[in-house]
């Protein structure tokens, strides 16, 4: 089934914004949230069918929330994307163990991005 709803949880204004015009454009479904609480908030209202996670965010961070949610049986089969400015294969390591399907460093690639939800989807 392809993906339609997307969760982007970044706390960047910017980084929303450039996310939520490219998904748009290409026909899907966003929301967005700018910290842990108001992300759980939104998966609780409307389960998403993809979360494009930043890493680095006050309070809780990326991968922190990328493993409570991984670990979450109500929200386990929805594929996150780390989308981080820690570009470290470390980082990109870690982001997997948390739980994340894929791992795509900021600036991101429109072209990279659409192909690994096309995977995923």
């Amino acid at each position: 089934m392809p993906i339609q709803k997307v969760l982007i949880v970044d706390d960047s204004k910017t980084e929303i914004m450039y996310l939520t015009d490219l998904l748009t454009k290409n026909g899907f479904s966003v929301r967005s949230a700018e910290n842990a609480e108001d992300a759980f908030k939104k998966l609780a209202e409307d389960k998403p069918e993809l979360i494009l996670m930043d890493v680095v965010m006050p309070g809780q961070n990326g991968f922190q929330l990328t493993r409570a949610i991984s670990r979450d049986p109500a929200f386990s089969d929805v594929p996150i994307i780390m989308c981080t400015s820690k570009n470290l294969e470390t980082d990109r390591v870690w982001g997997m163990r948390q739980g994340a399907r894929d791992y795509i460093t900021k600036p991101v690639d429109a072209n990279e991005l659409m192909a690994k939800i096309k995977v995923l989807g």
